[in-house]
């Protein structure tokens, strides 16, 4: 979610933090929280509807998360411009309620007995192009109304929110799907869009960012700016380069794990839920821990551990076995996420600091583009591999890959200094 204030990301950092900053900020919060809390439970459901319901192989799975994130490789860059020419709070309303139908459209076709699985890959696509526009026109809230010095503090906060819905989300949604059906339970999605969207029309109206002026940059070019500026920074670079990794392995762990968990584990509805739900509990402890490691270790220090801890931890993910030894896949998933939240505040807030405010939506369309695109590339291959190999061995591969990570940034520039900077 966000909120209407990109008029104020090209302004000077002592005009762009004004009076309202700190209540702007507090209702974005709200929307985004209430939204995200929906969404985990769809996170859960719909993957379940598919494997339990629908039958699902391990491909097809892979291609429902796929078609999930495939909308930054279908309109990540030019996203970035788009956001800048238009009215963000109407785009943002829009978007919530073309969302809401979207998932809603899932439990009226089951009551119908009309389901199948061109349906939830088409609503998973239709969410996840709605989700880009909201995600890059959220890369210039926070600098825009938060003070440099409190930007690690508010992404810490930022990040412990949505690890909290992580947490609590997938655990309601697996006990939903148990006790009223995997389509009955994400009309909670609905209502969390329409509750969002509700709150979104009530922001103040603003502007629009500034684009291109008459006889200036078209998008082709405004494109390429935010493409070069990444490209050559020596630091964003390989830090985008490591995201990428880690991506690629996160798309394959989407997809494989509610096939390991149901068909290899044999657990309940309510289980997965709860195991999927560690990755919140590791993302809330790994915000809670990030200034304290930035402090440390510094930021470049944090950026190289987080990867690390995060490629050690995915190896415990196919060592799981069933009853008590899930805990091995607990405590995989929690160390996991907790590293990628740790790597993934510290390298955001670097963007959000070192980026000139006129090109931020930009650069985060560029590095969303990049590395969130590799999210669906990596589920589609997990598919792919556990048709191939089974599910474990795909797991444990994919698991291994999550190597290159740590391994990009002590081959970078990132590994000589203490601070990105």
């Amino acid at each position: 979610m966000g909120v209407d204030v990109a008029d104020v990301a090209t302004r000077p950092r002592a005009e762009a933090v004004r009076p309202d900053g700190a209540g702007l900020f507090w209702r974005y919060w709200t929307a985004s929280t209430i939204s995200r809390l929906g969404s985990q439970v769809t996170t859960v459901a719909l993957p379940l509807i598919a494997v339990v319901v629908l039958h699902a192989s391990a491909f097809e799975v892979g291609l429902l998360t796929g078609a999930s994130f495939v909308a930054w490789l279908l309109i990540g860059l030019p996203a970035g411009v788009l956001v800048q020419r238009l009215p963000l709070r109407g785009l943002q309303v829009a978007m919530d309620l073309l969302r809401a139908a979207a998932v809603a459209s899932v439990p009226l076709a089951a009551a119908f007995g009309a389901l199948r699985m061109p349906q939830l890959v088409a609503v998973a696509l239709v969410v996840g192009l709605a989700n880009v526009v909201f995600d890059v026109g959220n890369s210039a809230f926070l600098p825009a109304v938060v003070p440099k010095e409190q930007l690690t503090s508010r992404n810490s906060l930022d990040s412990a929110s949505h690890a909290a819905t992580d947490l609590a989300g997938p655990s309601l949604g697996g006990v939903l799907v148990q006790l009223l059906g995997g389509a009955a339970a994400m009309l909670l999605d609905v209502v969390s869009y329409l509750a969002s969207a509700a709150l979104l029309r009530s922001l103040p109206r603003g502007e629009r960012t500034p684009g291109p002026r008459a006889g200036g940059a078209g998008m082709r070019e405004q494109i390429r700016e935010g493409w070069r500026f990444v490209a050559r920074h020596p630091l964003i670079r390989p830090c985008v380069a490591s995201a990428t990794a880690v991506n690629f392995v996160c798309g394959a762990q989407m997809a494989l794990t509610p096939v390991f968990l149901v068909r290899t584990l044999d657990a309940p509805a309510a289980a997965v839920g709860a195991l999927m739900a560690t990755s919140g509990l590791g993302s809330l402890l790994g915000a809670a821990l990030t200034p304290r490691v930035v402090s440390r270790l510094g930021g470049a220090g944090a950026v190289r551990w987080g990867a690390a801890a995060a490629a050690a931890f995915a190896v415990l993910l196919p060592l799981a076995g069933s009853g008590w030894a899930t805990l091995v896949f607990a405590v995989g998933n929690a160390g996991f996420s907790g590293g990628v939240v740790i790597f993934s505040i510290v390298t955001r807030t670097h963007r959000q600091t070192h980026t000139p405010p006129e090109l931020l939506p930009r650069v985060m369309a560029t590095v969303r583009f990049v590395s969130w695109g590799a999210i669906p590339v990596g589920a589609l291959a997990a598919g792919a591999a556990a048709s191939a190999w089974g599910t474990r061995t795909a797991l444990l591969a994919f698991a291994l890959a999550c190597v290159a990570a740590p391994a990009i940034l002590l081959a970078s520039p990132v590994r000589r200094v203490r601070e990105l900077a």
